[in-house]
C-alpha cells in the first residue's frame, strides 16, 4: 500500500507550489551513493593519512561503523515523518525547544555548504588546475553559481545529473582500486604501511579518532538524502533499502580506494599531496596513464557531491519554513520551475563567503563536527519520540544502536578525540550567525503574531 504521503499534489499545505516527488528507489540509492562517494575521498584522503598515518582504511571503517549506526535512527524518523527538513524536523517534534531546534537546523544546512564549499575548492585548486591555471576564489565561486542553476532548474534535473555524474566518479575509484590490483600483483605496494600508526606527537588511539572524526565528513549522505523526502515517490518504503544499501556500497568502495592509496603511497606523501593525493596514487601505481583522465573524472565527482549538498541545503530551508521556525520567506517556491529559489540564493550566497575566505581543510573538519553533534541528538530524538505514535507501518530501529551511536558520536565531535581546536572556531562562528538569525526571526514571528491578534480582535 502507497504511503499517502507519496501522492502527488500541485500545492503544500502551506499553499506554496508543492515540491515535484519524482525520485523512486532507484534515484533515491543513486543519490545516497553520489553524495557519499565525492569529496570526502577525492578532497580528503590526504588529510586523513596526515593523522593517523599508514593504516588509512581504519578511521573510514570506523565512520562507517558509527554513520550505520546512526542511520538506523533516521529510517526510524523518516518513516514516521516523511517530510523535508531531516534532522531539524525530527527535534523539533522530541524537544519542542525552538531554539535547539533553529541550531540543529542551520548546523545541518551550515554541514552541506561547507562541505559544498570543499568541493568547491577541491575543483578550482587539484583537478581544474590540471587542465589550466584559473584564479582562486574566483573560480570558487563561478562554480557554487553553476550549482544554483541547476538546482533551480528543478529536482528532476538535478537528480539526472546526479546519476550520469555518480556513475563517472565510481569509475574513477575503481580505476584506483584498478590500479592497485595490478600494481600489487607486479610486487608493489608495501603492505606492513597498513599497520601503521603515526605516533609522533599523539597517542595510537588520539591518531585512530582524530583520523575518524574527519573521515566521518565522507560518510554524511544519508542526512542529505532525508531533506529530500517530499520530492520521493512513496519515502517510507523505499527509504529502507536505498540508504543502507547505498551506504554499504560506498563504504565499501571507500575501503578498498584508502588500502590501495596506502599501500602504494606513503602516509607522508599523500599528506603533502592534500587534495590531490589520489592523483598521486595514480602516478606511482600506473604512471603512463595520462592525470588529465583522473582528473576530469575527479572534476565530475567534486561537481556531484557539492550540487547533492546544495539541494539539501535548501531543502533544509524549506522545510524548517514550512515548519515556522525560520522566515517564511526562506520557503518560497518559483511558481513554473517549483525549486525554493529564495533558499537556494541564501545558501548559495554563505558558500560563497566560506569559499573566499576559509581553508579546505577546516571546512572538511568543521562539516564533521557539525554532523556529529546533530547526529548524537538525532539518535536520543528517535527514543524520545517512541511514546509518539502514527497511523503507518514504519521501520523500527533496535533500541541499543541509537544509543550506542549517540555516545560515539559525542565522543568523537569532542576535544576528547583529537579534534583541532581551529574546527570549533569556525563552527562557533557559524553558529553564532545562526543564533543572530534566530533572535531576527523570534522578533519577525512575534511582531506577526501581534499584528494577525490585533486584525483579529
Amino acid at each position: 500500500m502507497a504511503d499517502a504521503t507519496a501522492t502527488s499534489q500541485d500545492t503544500s499545505d502551506t499553499g506554496q507550489p508543492a515540491l515535484k516527488r519524482v525520485m523512486g528507489s532507484k534515484l533515491l540509492l543513486f543519490f545516497v551513493v553520489g553524495d557519499i562517494i565525492g569529496t570526502g575521498v577525492y578532497a580528503l584522503t590526504g588529510q586523513v593519512a596526515g593523522r593517523v598515518g599508514g593504516a588509512l582504511w581504519l578511521p573510514f571503517l570506523l565512520a562507517f561503523i558509527v554513520a550505520f549506526m546512526t542511520a538506523f535512527s533516521y529510517l526510524e524518523l523518516v518513516g514516521k515523518y516523511p517530510k523535508a527538513a531531516g534532522a531539524a524536523l525530527y527535534t523539533h517534534r522530541a524537544f519542542r525547544i525552538r531554539m535547539l531546534t533553529f541550531l540543529v537546523a542551520f548546523a545541518v544546512m551550515c554541514s552541506g555548504i561547507t562541505s559544498a564549499s570543499s568541493a568547491a575548492v577541491a575543483f578550482g585548486q587539484t583537478y581544474l588546475a590540471e587542465f589550466i591555471t584559473s584564479p582562486m576564489p574566483l573560480v570558487a565561486i563561478l562554480f557554487i553559481l553553476l550549482l544554483a542553476a541547476i538546482n533551480f532548474r528543478g529536482v528532476r534535473e538535478s537528480v539526472t545529473t546526479n546519476v550520469v555524474l555518480t556513475c563517472i566518479e565510481v569509475a574513477g575509484l575503481l580505476i584506483i582500486i584498478g590500479v592497485g590490483v595490478w600494481a600489487v600483483l607486479n610486487g608493489d605496494g608495501e603492505p606492513s604501511r597498513l599497520v601503521e600508526f603515526n605516533t609522533a606527537d599523539q597517542t595510537w588511539l588520539v591518531a585512530i579518532t582524530s583520523a575518524t572524526s574527519l573521515a566521518f565528513f565522507a560518510m554524511v549522505g544519508f542526512e542529505d538524502s532525508v531533506n529530500m523526502a517530499e520530492e520521493c515517490k512513496d519515502p517510507v518504503r523505499i527509504f529502507p533499502k536505498a540508504m543502507l544499501w547505498g551506504m554499504v556500497i560506498a563504504a565499501t568502495i571507500y575501503i578498498l580506494v584508502s588500502l590501495t592509496s596506502s599501500l602504494l603511497v606513503p602516509a607522508n606523501e599523500l599528506e603533502a599531496a592534500e587534495s590531490s593525493a589520489l592523483l598521486k596514487v595514480i602516478d606511482i601505481g600506473a604512471p603512463g596513464m595520462p592525470r588529465e583522465i583522473f582528473s576530469a573524472i575527479g572534476l565530475f565527482a567534486v561537481i556531484n557531491s557539492a550540487l547533492i549538498n546544495m539541494l539539501m541545503a535548501s531543502r533544509l530551508l524549506y522545510g524548517m519554513s514550512n515548519e515556522r521556525i525560520i522566515p517564511k520567506a526562506l520557503g518560497t517556491v518559483h511558481p513554473l520551475r517549483r525549486s525554493p529559489w529564495v533558499a537556494i540564493l541564501f545558501t548559495s550566497a554563505i558558500a560563497i563567503v566560506l569559499v573566499s575566505t576559509v581553508d579546505i581543510s577546516v571546512l572538511g573538519g568543521t562539516t564533521a563536527l557539525l554532523l556529529l553533534v546533530v547526529f548524537a541528538i538525532v539518535n536520543v530524538a528517535v527514543l524520545v519520540l517512541r511514546k509518539e505514535t502514527v497511523a503507518h507501518k514504519h521501520f523500527r530501529a533496535p533500541t541499543l544502536i541509537p544509543a550506542v551511536a549517540a555516545v560515539f558520536c559525542v565522543y568523537l565531535a569532542s576535544p576528547l578525540s583529537g579534534r583541532p581546536a581551529r574546527d570549533y572556531v569556525v563552527a562557533l562562528i557559524l553558529l553564532a550567525v545562526g543564533l543572530v538569525l534566530w533572535a531576527v526571526n523570534w522578533f519577525v514571528m512575534r511582531s506577526t503574531e501581534n499584528r494577525e491578534r490585533e486584525l483579529a480582535e
